[in-house]
């Protein structure tokens, strides 16, 4: 093979490289933290207020795992009025899942995970109590 034969061959193999790259790229699957991303980022100094509010409490919750159960403990749980509990996984949304908080004079309430694999998850509580909101997010990793 002479020299014009080797730029050639290696124009057509860099072609090549490049229609198998756009391929790979087009067919990796994108998973965003949320699918109201844009919306959510809209009322951002809403959250931080809420985040604010729940720095001003005696006693923030604490999430924990254990098997297949999430608890969280949080002493003011009788003076909840609604709340609720979302447990994100970044790296596939199909294992999201979304929990309601219960009004009760206890200070544990466990919710068992239907779906549930190793890896990085985002525990998201919010909350209404006393006539104010409260954010508290927690990263577990299992």
């Amino acid at each position: 093979m002479n020299f014009g034969q080797w730029i050639l061959v290696s124009f057509i193999l860099f072609g090549v490289f490049i229609g198998v790259l756009v391929f790979v790229c087009v067919k990796q699957e994108v998973n965003l933290v949320s699918v109201n991303y844009y919306q959510e980022e809209l009322v951002h100094s809403q959250k931080m207020n809420q985040v604010a509010n729940t720095h001003d409490l005696a006693s923030v919750p604490i999430i924990t795992t254990s098997g297949d159960q999430l608890e969280v403990r949080f002493a003011q749980f009788n003076q909840l009025e609604k709340g609720e509990l979302k447990l994100t996984r970044p790296s596939d949304s199909k294992l999201d899942q979304r929990f309601d908080l219960q009004l009760n004079s206890g200070e544990t309430q466990q919710f068992t995970l239907s779906k549930w694999e190793h890896g990085l998850y985002r525990a998201s509580m919010k909350w209404n109590m006393n006539g104010k909101e409260y954010f508290f997010e927690k990263l577990i990793v299992i």
